[in-house]
């Protein structure tokens, strides 16, 4: 019979389209999609500002005290009484121990004595010459007797006048065995207990006073600093502050004082000496700290954080967000770059944005959401011959 021939082949023409169907939606299920855009890369940026930015000289000095005292003995004898406490607070004056007085006393009575018997014989020798000036006109007594007692006055008087001076010498080696603090300031450790023999000539002293209100601070800065130094000082007082050793903690505020009459040849430095009232006492004899003081003050200067530069072959760069919310790589140069912040000389002008975080994860063209920053950036200034 035909009709099971044609009945197959009518199964295979179908079942032929089916799969040919079925191949069109399968290879369409199959092909590639459009490949989405990347994500926006989160970054913090900031505006480029423009302000006043303070120009500084930078360098380590040592804390010296105004002055420094060793308090020593100014005549012989047994160290009686110690009045000070270490470490104690005194004034110009004050009391700080006593040697024995009597050997001393005792020598200032005996002067006093000497001059009491030269004091009578001048008295009576006077009286003398009184008498002789009144018998010499009536001839009752000769002029060579009245010169004499006239030269024998004289004497007397001269010895009166040494007895002044031997009192006074006794007076002064009296007043020696109080032994008063010669200027204000701070005592150290006792060096001579009570009951000691001391001298006059003795190489140590009783204690070291030192003056901490005001301090000094020697520091250096370069050589070439040397007319940015002269020129601070022509405009007027130059302002200086001490940090420690952390470059954060402010302990003082002062002035320059004087630059030194010469330039080390050994080290190429110029050697600065800056007072400070030190009124909280946070400044130490002895201790180091670093020192800035301000040579200048530029005005209108373009400003950034200075995170936000990176460094490329060619030299100092930021990322720049264009209001199209993408970046584009732009080519800076710094005048300096201090306390966090950089002063920026050519590419930048006000109001640009500039990446501060996240830049690391940046390509030129590459799109970004900007958060601000969380804090405001810390003080501005510039370090004298900073790289640019």
């Amino acid at each position: 019979m035909r009709v099971f021939p044609f009945v197959i082949s009518s199964i295979v023409v179908v079942a032929g389209a089916l799969a040919w169907q079925q191949g069109l939606i399968g290879a369409a299920a199959q092909a590639p999609k459009p490949k989405a855009p990347p994500p926006p890369i989160p970054v913090i940026a900031t505006a480029v500002k423009t302000e006043d930015v303070p120009v500084y000289g930078e360098g380590i000095g040592t804390v010296q005290a105004s002055n420094t005292i060793t308090v020593k003995v100014r005549v012989d004898g047994e160290l009686t009484k110690v009045v000070f406490k270490e470490g104690q607070e005194v004034k110009a004056g004050d009391i700080l121990a006593q040697i024995d007085q009597r050997p001393f006393a005792a020598a200032l009575a005996q002067a006093k004595a000497a001059r009491a018997k030269d004091e009578a014989l001048l008295a009576n020798a006077k009286a003398d010459y009184d008498r002789y000036k009144v018998l010499v006109p009536k001839q009752a007594a000769s002029q060579q007797q009245l010169d004499t007692q006239s030269a024998l006055v004289a004497q007397y008087q001269a010895q009166i006048a040494g007895d002044e001076a031997a009192i006074d010498t006794a007076q002064i080696q009296l007043d020696y065995t109080t032994i008063r603090a010669p200027i204000s300031g701070r005592t150290g450790v006792r060096l001579v207990d009570e009951g000691n023999i001391v001298h006059a000539n003795d190489e140590g002293g009783l204690v070291v006073i030192t003056q901490l209100k005001p301090v000094a601070v020697v520091f250096t800065l370069p050589q070439d600093r040397l007319d940015d130094m002269q020129a601070a000082l022509a405009r007027g007082p130059v302002s200086a502050l001490a940090f420690r050793r952390d470059g954060v903690t402010k302990v003082g505020d002062g002035t320059v004082a004087l630059i030194d009459n010469q330039i080390s040849s050994d080290t190429g430095t110029l050697r600065i000496k800056a007072v400070f009232p030190n009124d909280d006492l946070k400044l130490w004899p002895g201790a180091f700290v670093n020192v800035k003081v301000l040579l200048d003050t530029h005005h209108n200067v373009v400003t950034i954080p200075a995170q936000a530069i990176q460094r490329g072959p060619d030299g100092f760069y930021v990322y720049v967000v264009k209001p199209d919310a993408t970046v584009e790589k732009r080519a800076v140069t710094t005048s300096g770059i201090s306390a966090g912040i950089a002063s920026i000389a050519t590419g930048l002008v006000a109001g640009d944005q500039v990446v501060i975080d996240g830049q690391y994860k940046l390509v030129p063209g590459a799109r970004v959401t900007v958060r601000p920053p969380p804090a405001s950036p810390p003080a501005r200034s510039v370090m004298v011959g900073a790289p640019a």
